[in-house]
C-alpha cells in the first residue's frame, strides 16, 4: 500500500501536468525529480545551475543520480556571480541567487512548453534564515514537499524506500555559503574553497564544510568524524596550504548548517568584539 504522504506528494506533482524540477543532485530536489518522472514521465524534467559556486564534483553527481532515475535532465549556465548585489554578499545573496536561478528555469520552461517550476524545499528549511525563499515567491515557484509537510527526514525514509541512490547524501549548499557575509564573492575565492573541500572528501571525509576568513580557512566537520580529522590533521593541514590558506583550523562545534548566519541579529550583521 502506498503511503499517504507519498500518495499526496504523487497527486501534488500530478496535478501540475508539466514541471521543470530546480535539481542540484541533493537529496531533497533528487526525490522530487524522482517522484516526479513517476508521475509525469517526460513531462519532467531536472534542471541543474552551471556556476562557479557550484563543485564540478556536485554536477557530476547530478548527472549521474538523474540518469539512474531515468529522468529528463538539462545543464544551464546561470550567471549570478556577474550580479555587484550578489557579489558584494549582502545577507540576502541567497536572493539574488536564486532569482537568477528561478528566471533561467522560467525562460526555458516558456521555450519549452513546460507548465511549473519546483524546487526541492521541505519544511524543515523553513526555521533557517533563508532569503532565497522569497525568490521561489516572488517567482511563483513551487515547493512540493512543503505542500504535503515532508521534512528533511521524511525525504529520507522515502527516498531509502524507493532505491534513491542518495538517500542519505550529506546536506549540500553553494561554494558561496562559505563566505562570510560582506566577504566578496569571486571565482578565485570559490576555486580555492571548492578545491580544499574535494581533497578533504578525498581523505574520506563527508559531512564538511571550509569556512573562508581571508587567509584561515575553519573547517567544519561532522562531530561523528571529528577524531578522524585529527588524526588527519597533518593531511588537512597540508591541502590547505596547496589551496593558498596560510592558516587552518579546525571547528570544535563542528559542522552544523548556516554556521555565517550565527553572526546574524533578525537580518543585519552584527558585530563581534
Amino acid at each position: 500500500m502506498t503511503d499517504p504522504q507519498l500518495a499526496a506528494l504523487e497527486k501534488r506533482l500530478s496535478d501540475l501536468g508539466s514541471l521543470v524540477v530546480c535539481y542540484s543532485g541533493g537529496v531533497d530536489s533528487a526525490f522530487v525529480l524522482l517522484v516526479a518522472h513517476r508521475v509525469l514521465g517526460a513531462r519532467a524534467v531536472g534542471l541543474t545551475a552551471v556556476s562557479p559556486s557550484l563543485l564540478p564534483s556536485e554536477k557530476e553527481l547530478a548527472i549521474r543520480v538523474a540518469a539512474e532515475i531515468g529522468a529528463r535532465h538539462e545543464l544551464v549556465d546561470t550567471h549570478e556571480i556577474d550580479n555587484p548585489s550578489y557579489a558584494a554578499n549582502p545577507t540576502n545573496r541567497c536572493y539574488y541567487c536564486k532569482t537568477e536561478l528561478y528566471d533561467v528555469a522560467a525562460k526555458w520552461a516558456r521555450e519549452h512548453g513546460f507548465s511549473a517550476i519546483a524546487n526541492g524545499t521541505n519544511t524543515d528549511d523553513l526555521g533557517d534564515y533563508r532569503p532565497g525563499l522569497d525568490a521561489a515567491r516572488e517567482s511563483a515557484v513551487v515547493s512540493p514537499l512543503v505542500d504535503v509537510g515532508m521534512n528533511k527526514a521524511d525525504v529520507r525514509r522515502h527516498s531509502h524506500a524507493l532505491g534513491l541512490g542518495v538517500w542519505d547524501k550529506p546536506a549540500s549548499a553553494c561554494l558561496s555559503s562559505r563566505l562570510p557575509y560582506g566577504t566578496s564573492v569571486t571565482r578565485e575565492r570559490l576555486t580555492q574553497i571548492g578545491g580544499f573541500e574535494e581533497e578533504l572528501r578525498a581523505l574520506g571525509l563527508r559531512q564538511l564544510r571550509v569556512r573562508f576568513h581571508d587567509k584561515l580557512a575553519r573547517v567544519e566537520i561532522e562531530q561523528s568524524e571529528l577524531p578522524r580529522a585529527f588524526e588527519l590533521r597533518h593531511e588537512i593541514v597540508a591541502a590547505g596550504k596547496k589551496h593558498g590558506f596560510v592558516y587552518v583550523t579546525l571547528d570544535l562545534q563542528g559542522y552544523r548548517v548556516g554556521s555565517h548566519n550565527e553572526l546574524l541579529v533578525g537580518n543585519s550583521l552584527r558585530v563581534l568584539s
